[in-house]
């Protein structure tokens, strides 16, 4: 089972722990100190499928320099401010990297192991894309 405590600090602050004892701070935009909670599902929804994607990488052997998620959205205009979108983007960089080797590692993830895509696709729709950035072998 998944577990996390929120705690408030002061204001519209709080810390976010989770089950590894982890913290986030949580605040409104206008405290200038932590994230938005309603951006802390982009950030969830980004991180776990980068999860995926460098570990489903790393089995195939492929030699990764870095992995970058970026996630937008659109919500409603009104409250409760309901995300009805999301798009993901990926840079994928490192050595002789295949088109679909990346494409098949998105899929796998966004549509088998990543639990916060799943989820949120029961409530909104959820693009990808993604970009290779070639690197080259550093000679030994």
């Amino acid at each position: 089972m998944a577990q996390a405590t929120v705690t408030w600090v002061q204001g519209k602050q709080f810390i976010g722990t989770d089950s590894t004892k982890h913290s986030v701070v949580v605040s409104s935009a206008d405290e200038g100190i932590g994230m938005k909670p309603s951006e802390l599902m982009l950030v969830a929804l980004g991180s776990c499928t980068a999860y995926d994607v460098v570990g489903i990488l790393e089995k195939k052997r492929l030699k990764l320099d870095g992995v970058q998620v970026s996630v937008t959205a659109e919500q409603d205009a009104e409250p409760p401010w309901t995300f009805r979108k999301f798009h993901v983007h990926y840079v994928v960089s490192g050595e002789n990297l295949r088109h679909e080797d990346v494409a098949r590692a998105i899929e796998l993830s966004e549509t088998k192991y990543c639990s916060v895509s799943n989820t949120l696709r029961l409530a909104a729709e959820i693009t990808f894309d993604f970009e290779i950035i070639e690197t080259a072998a550093v000679p030994a």
